[in-house]
């Protein structure tokens, strides 16, 4: 063995033990000189998956949870009938009425644009030089 190889040797072994010693230390940057291949690469967090059973025990949740929310509403509209009844009817009266009215009185069609007068243009005269 040559010199080169064996300080070669020794300076994988060197790096190998800055890793390992950064590792033990809990030190969230390795060492400097760590590139390349040994570098350490930030991990993606992995995707989670659910279960069909638990996508359908949510969805049911959400269900009951969105019946409860309606609920309220449906009995407050069902308690006075009566009153949504009237509002219809008024408001069938007013639309028959407007459209009676407009049919009474035709729309005025607006009168054609005159269109604008043509200027003459003026006589062009020679300038006289000498």
């Amino acid at each position: 063995m040559d010199a080169q190889s064996i300080i070669a040797a020794l300076d994988a072994e060197i790096e190998a033990l800055r890793q390992a010693r950064a590792i033990l230390s809990n030190s969230d940057r390795p060492s400097s000189k760590v590139r390349g291949r040994n570098a350490a690469k930030p991990q993606r967090p992995t995707k989670r998956v659910l279960s069909p059973e638990a996508r359908k025990r949510i969805a049911d949740a959400q269900r009951k949870r969105w019946a409860a929310a309606r609920k309220p509403k449906q009995a407050a509209t069902n308690g006075a009938p009566a009153k949504s009844a009237k509002k219809a009817a008024a408001t069938q009266k007013g639309q028959a009425a407007t459209k009676s009215s407009l049919s009474k009185s035709p729309a005025k069609k607006a009168a054609p644009r005159k269109a604008a007068p043509v200027k003459p243009e003026p006589a062009k005269t020679e300038s006289l030089t000498s």
